[in-house]
């Protein structure tokens, strides 16, 4: 039986990642909220809430898991000629809202999203404490693309990521590999295999080293939370 959260103090235990339903893949618990604490004590224990509107929140740790090494960062040909173009430029930390409230807009095809208000707000609130943060991709001044995610230790949690223009994305995703190198991260957690992640050089490991890394490095890392600056300023 899966574990209720509900009326339990935001520090309370998860349960053993083995616990983990097999179908749907890593469904591990209920209830409980979207406080900085729980959020913190989950993604700590490699665990993140996912659900869509109308649910009670649900807690979730898939195997295997999909992680890409910052330094192992696969930049194609036709991306290294768009970036070297210079069309676009990156901030880090700059506008967390905006990006959010893009990745939570409808997608084509897909008019729902998991990306609630309330997540939106819990994240929010992430960011305001120096958890959360985000990569912008500008075009013209305009907000063309970017990713949000949350970073514990040397470990980057990604969540979320969107493109109004070709490239976009993957432009957010190389400037934040290289600014995560350059700081000693380890590892982003990218949660669930996509061919798009693939291709980027993300691959899938078992629980038990997803887990291992969790307890290696979360304790680890050079940056304390806060803003992320990268040299650069609004566009």
């Amino acid at each position: 039986m899966l574990r209720v959260l509900d009326h339990t103090p935001p520090e309370t235990p998860f349960p053993p990642l083995e616990e983990a339903l097999d179908e749907p893949n890593g469904l591990l618990a209920v209830g409980g909220d979207l406080s900085p604490a729980r959020l913190l004590n989950a993604y700590r224990h490699g665990i993140f809430p996912w659900f869509s509107q109308g649910q009670p929140i649900l807690w979730w740790s898939p195997a295997p898991r999909m992680v890409l090494y910052p330094k192992h960062l696969r930049i194609s040909r036709s991306l290294r000629k768009f970036l070297n173009r210079g069309e676009v430029s990156v901030t880090l930390d700059h506008d967390f809202g905006a990006v959010i409230r893009a990745c939570a807009a409808p997608r084509a095809g897909d008019p729902g999203t998991w990306i609630t208000p309330p997540m939106q707000a819990a994240y929010q609130h992430l960011h305001t404490l120096g958890h959360a943060h985000s990569a912008e991709v500008w075009h013209q001044g305009a907000l063309v693309g970017g990713l949000y995610g949350v970073a514990i230790g040397g470990i980057f949690f990604g969540e979320s990521m969107f493109s109004r223009r070709s490239n976009a994305s993957k432009a957010a995703l190389v400037s934040l590999c290289r600014f995560l190198s350059g700081h000693g991260f380890a590892m982003i957690d990218c949660q669930l295999h996509t061919h798009h992640l693939q291709s980027l050089g993300a691959v899938e490991i078992p629980r038990a080293r997803f887990a291992e890394a969790l307890e290696r490095y979360c304790p680890a890392g050079t940056l304390p939370p806060g803003r992320w600056r990268d040299g650069t300023d609004a566009p």
